[in-house]
C-alpha cells in the first residue's frame, strides 16, 4: 500500500492521486472556478438579474420618497381639521362648564338682588329715622323756648 489507495495519517482519510488522477484537478477547479463567458451564462443570469433588481430597488426607493412627501403634505393639511375636531370634541365639556358658570352667576346675581333689596329697606328705614329725629329735635327746641 505504498502511495496507493486510502492513506491514513493524522486521523484523516484521503485518496491518493495514484488511485484517482482527476482528484488534484478537481480540487483546483473547486478552489479557483473559471468565470463562464457571457454566452455560457444561463438566460437571465446574475448580472441581468442584479440590473433588474437594482432598477426595481431604485423605483421603489423613489416611490417611497414620493409617498413619504405625500404623507407629510397630508399631515399638514389634516392638522387644522384635527384641531377643529378637537375643539368640537371639547365643546360639550365647555358647554357644561358654561352652564355651571351661568348657574353660579345666576345664583350670585340672586344673592346680590337680595342684598340690594335689604339695602333699599335699610335706606328707607334710615330716612324714616332721620325724619323722626328731625321732628323730635324741632319739637324739643319748641318746648325749650
Amino acid at each position: 500500500m505504498r502511495g496507493e489507495g486510502l492513506r491514513r495519517g493524522g486521523g484523516e482519510a484521503s485518496w491518493t492521486s495514484a488511485q484517482n488522477p482527476a482528484l488534484p484537478l478537481r480540487r483546483q477547479q473547486d478552489l479557483n472556478p473559471e468565470p463562464q463567458p457571457e454566452s455560457e451564462e444561463p438566460e437571465g443570469g446574475f448580472r441581468k438579474l442584479y440590473a433588474k433588481l437594482h432598477i426595481e430597488n431604485e423605483r421603489l426607493r423613489e416611490a417611497l420618497t414620493q409617498t413619504t412627501l405625500r404623507l407629510e403634505q397630508l399631515k399638514v393639511e389634516l392638522e387644522p381639521t384635527t384641531q377643529r375636531q378637537e375643539r368640537f370634541a371639547e365643546r360639550p365639556a365647555l358647554l357644561e362648564l358654561e352652564r355651571f358658570e351661568r348657574r353660579a352667576l345666576g345664583q350670585k346675581a340672586a344673592e346680590l338682588e337680595e342684598v340690594l333689596k335689604g339695602l333699599s329697606n335699610l335706606q328707607a328705614d334710615n330716612q324714616h329715622l332721620k325724619d323722626e329725629n328731625a321732628t323730635l329735635i324741632r319739637i324739643t327746641s319748641e318746648q325749650s323756648k
